[in-house]
C-alpha cells in the first residue's frame, strides 16, 4: 500500500500527527464539538494528500514540521480551556484597544499561512523560471498563492456557519483580522524564502 511507503526521515512526522489527531478525535467526540471533528477531517485529507503527494514533491522537512505545528495550534485552539476560556479566544498581547489584536487566533494565522505561503512556492518553484524571475514579481505571486490558501481557509468556516448551528468562527471584523495575520504570515514567510535562498 503506497500510504506506507513513506521516506524514513518522515516517520516521527508520522507519529506526531496520528497522536495529534488521534488524542484530539476522542477529546472533541467526548464534547461532541462537531466544528472541530470537521476541521479535522480537513487536516486528515491534506494529511493524506501530502503523503501521496511526497514520492513527487519531495517536501523540505521544515514545511512538513510547520504544517504538523500549525495542526497541533490549531486542535489545541479549539480543544483547550484556561480558566474557561477556550485557547483560542485567548488574548496573547494586547495591542489594539478597539479591536482584538493580539489573539491566539490570530498567531495561528500567521504562522499557520505563513507556512502554507511556503508550502505554495515549493509546489510553484518547479514551474517559474528562477533564473528570470524578480524577488517582487515571485513575491507577488507566492503571497497571492498562500492568502488564496487563507480565502479556502475562510470558505471552508463560513460553509461550517452556515451547517451547524453554532460555531465559533466569528463575525466580519474576525474575518478580516484573520486575513490580515494571513497576509502578514504571507510576508514572514517571503523573507524566510529570501533568507534562506531556497
Amino acid at each position: 500500500m503506497s500510504i506506507l511507503r513513506i521516506r524514513k526521515e518522515l516517520l516521527p512526522l508520522l507519529y506526531v500527527n496520528l497522536a495529534v489527531i488521534g488524542v484530539f478525535s476522542v477529546l472533541f467526540f467526548q464534547r461532541k464539538n462537531y466544528e472541530f471533528l470537521i476541521y479535522e477531517g480537513v487536516v486528515v485529507f491534506f494529511f493524506l494528500l501530502i503523503i501521496y503527494s511526497d514520492k513527487k514533491v519531495q517536501y523540505p522537512l521544515d514545511v512538513l514540521w510547520g504544517l504538523s505545528f500549525w495542526s497541533l495550534m490549531h486542535m489545541a485552539g479549539g480543544g483547550i480551556f484556561i480558566k474557561g476560556v477556550k485557547l483560542y479566544e485567548m488574548m496573547i498581547l494586547p495591542l489594539s484597544s478597539e479591536y482584538s489584536i493580539l489573539r491566539y487566533d490570530q498567531v495561528v494565522h500567521i504562522i499557520g499561512f505563513g507556512v502554507a505561503t511556503y508550502l505554495m512556492y515549493i509546489l510553484l518553484r518547479p514551474l517559474l523560471d528562477m533564473e528570470k524571475i524578480t524577488w517582487v514579481r515571485l513575491g507577488i505571486v507566492v503571497v497571492m498563492a498562500g492568502l488564496g490558501v487563507g480565502a479556502l481557509n475562510e470558505i471552508i468556516e463560513f460553509s461550517l456557519v452556515v451547517i451547524l448551528p453554532e460555531t465559533g468562527v466569528g463575525g466580519y471584523i474576525n474575518t478580516s483580522l484573520d486575513l490580515v495575520a494571513d497576509l502578514v504570515g504571507a510576508l514572514l514567510a517571503l523573507w524566510y524564502i529570501k533568507f534562506r535562498k531556497i
